[in-house]
């Protein structure tokens, strides 16, 4: 009795999806989305220090929630690419021995990232993806943080950076004229240097692990 009772829930749950047309080759789609961006901006290498960091020394980079616009193109009938565009900010503090002290201030971040998709299933419904594809972090207008400042940091800079996004996610109709909700999960891999200066001259030279989680919700619409 039970597992009837399961097979008409999922039953329901299936006939409660509106259909929709599979897909095709040269169609597009363009989504709409509030993204989580979670980096980790700990410190793989100490490159330069002219400073003397204290032992144990950390960083970490925080979290931001921003709006972004992704484009899909549909090469294949399962096949797409897809490339997002948006700009996050992150501030960089210390761990450890600088627990609390303000390295970086207002990194700005453009992720170009551009992913080749395969999405799952030729019929209409549900459709899960995975992709996978290079990425270039771009960072604009990075400022010393309050504790470098009051160390007599006068600049700061990050280095742009070539790495690697996977990436995972569904698209979940809502009506049959190509509007879904959609999911999307991304892991990049990056690594980016950091510089400090006083006046015209390198302090502190680290490399960093970026390797963000980039967690997205929003509306799908295809054309």
């Amino acid at each position: 009795m039970k597992t009837r009772y399961l097979s008409l829930a999922a039953l329901a749950v299936t006939l409660a999806v509106p259909g929709q047309a599979a897909a095709k080759s040269g169609d597009v789609q363009f989504k709409l989305l509030a993204t989580y961006v979670a980096p980790d901006g700990k410190i793989k290498d100490v490159k330069f220090d002219a400073i003397g960091l204290p032992a144990g020394t950390q960083t970490k980079a925080d979290d931001n929630v921003v709006p972004t616009v992704a484009v899909e193109y549909f090469v294949a009938d399962n096949i797409s690419v897809e490339t997002i565009a948006g700009v996050t900010q992150h501030d960089v503090v210390g761990r450890g021995a600088l627990a609390g002290a303000g390295l970086v201030s207002n990194a700005n971040i453009v992720p170009a990232t551009l992913t080749l998709k395969y999405h799952f299933g030729t019929d209409t419904g549900i459709k899960p993806y995975v992709g996978v594809g290079p990425s270039y972090f771009i960072f604009i207008d990075e400022k010393p943080g309050a504790t470098a400042v009051a160390l007599g940091a006068t600049k700061q800079k990050m280095s742009d950076s070539l790495g690697v996004a996977f990436q995972a996610g569904v698209d979940v109709p809502v009506n049959a004229k190509g509007l879904s909700v959609t999911f999307d999960a991304k892991r990049y891999i990056m690594r980016s240097t950091a510089r400090w200066f006083a006046g015209p001259a390198e302090v502190l030279r680290t490399r960093h692990k970026i390797d963000p989680w980039v967690v997205s919700a929003g509306l799908a619409f295809r054309f």
